[in-house]
């Protein structure tokens, strides 16, 4: 099964797009709002998870470990959707967390500034001049919001598969457009694409139960190859009670066949030494 992911720039018919497009193919439509109710399911307030991509960069500078304890549960939330039936999603960070999966389209949807202060206007908007602030306004927050929680600039062409310019086609040709080319051999999942998503999967539950049962996920980065999973990290003022847990808490998670350790001395750094 083929997963398709859409960004798009704000009042740019983003929506209508990602629901037509399923429709056609017989996907499910996946929102930011299904996938922020995903996650917390896992564990994790739902307000807080809507928080996440809704609150302004400050907020979170404040707040990273959970900041990045929310993001591990928004990971493993996009994973368990990609592995069930075929999906369309629509929203922020689908672009990136799907960017290993190769059978993944990633779209970027754009539309010319006039057509979108038009939109906002149909919408009730005062005037011309205030539509067009509103939409800087939103542009430049969301652009703050997706560097601080991933590190990239959403715009870059890089992170996507295809742009597609709704300055030139109507929604009908950007929908074949998309139908078109999630049917191409490029974007079929092949064993080694399955397997990627696959590991993908087993690490981000694994991160998941570290978080639930620790309280703050354990201070390991996870890995998975097969069922074998990979803690790397620092030992650091780590115990081996405390690397016991962890690899209790890997071991409970269904698919786990093994944990290894890949875990090195914090180093020293030069001007720390007298």
């Amino acid at each position: 099964m083929s997963i398709i992911s859409i960004s798009w720039g704000s009042f740019s018919s983003g929506v209508p797009l990602a629901e037509h497009v399923a429709e056609r193919l017989g996907y499910r439509c996946v929102s930011r709002e299904d996938l922020t109710e995903a996650a917390a399911k896992l564990g994790v307030p739902e307000p807080k998870l809507q928080d996440l991509f809704e609150r302004r960069p400050g907020f979170w500078e404040r707040l990273t470990e959970s900041r990045e304890r929310y993001i591990t549960f928004i990971r493993a939330a996009m994973y368990d959707l990609a592995q069930g039936t075929p999906m369309v999603y629509h929203g922020q960070g689908g672009q990136i967390l799907l960017r290993e999966v190769s059978h993944a389209l990633k779209v970027c949807m754009i539309a010319p500034l006039e057509m979108r202060i038009g939109a906002l206007l149909q919408q009730g908007h005062p005037t011309r001049e205030s539509a067009e602030r509103y939409i800087h306004k939103v542009d430049e927050q969301r652009q703050q919001r997706i560097r601080d929680l991933f590190n990239v600039d959403w715009r870059d062409p890089g992170l996507y598969d295809v742009v597609v310019n709704m300055g030139n086609l109507s929604l009908d040709s950007a929908v074949d457009t998309i139908v078109n080319l999630v049917k191409q051999p490029e974007f079929q999942p092949t064993p080694s694409s399955q397997k990627v998503l696959n590991d993908l999967t087993l690490a981000a539950r694994v991160r998941v139960q570290l978080a639930v049962s620790t309280g703050d996920g354990l201070d390991f980065d996870v890995q998975a190859d097969g069922g074998v999973v990979w803690l790397t990290g620092s030992t650091d003022g780590l115990d081996s009670s405390y690397l016991d847990q962890a690899v209790a808490i890997a071991n409970g998670v269904p698919g786990v066949t093994e944990v290894r350790f890949d875990l090195e001395p914090r180093p020293i750094l030069p001007y720390l030494i007298q």
